[in-house]
């Protein structure tokens, strides 16, 4: 059973910087793009980043391209997002995803919030 769990998030200040993990398990995990999500409070879940599975080409959505950065590890099966420069529209949960021969999984998501 394909499972993927989250950690990292918390609380920083604006200008501040998180990494985020994600732990994935129950599929060959190399196999596979990995991409991050995140959804606001009231907003609709956003893709933020992708990387392919030999880590050979990384996406961003314009709004986190040049602070965000999507990393992966094969022998560990983990994916990272580090965060820089955070700003208060960076507040979500942020959702680790793959998809599987046409099926989403996601994780129970990290919460981040950009606070002073």
């Amino acid at each position: 059973q394909s499972q993927l769990v989250e950690s990292g998030g918390g609380l920083v200040q604006p200008g501040g910087s998180l990494r985020l993990s994600c732990a994935a398990s129950g599929f060959t995990f190399s196999y596979y793009i990995m991409r991050w999500y995140r959804q606001a409070l009231g907003e609709e879940r956003e893709l933020v980043a992708t990387i392919s599975s030999a880590s050979s080409s990384r996406t961003y959505a314009d709004s986190v391209k040049g602070r965000f950065t999507i990393s992966r590890d094969n022998a560990q099966n983990t994916v990272d997002l580090q965060m820089n420069s955070l700003t208060p529209d960076d507040t979500a949960v942020y959702y680790c995803n793959v998809r599987i021969s046409g099926n989403d999984y996601w994780g129970r998501g990290t919460q981040v919030t950009v606070s002073s």
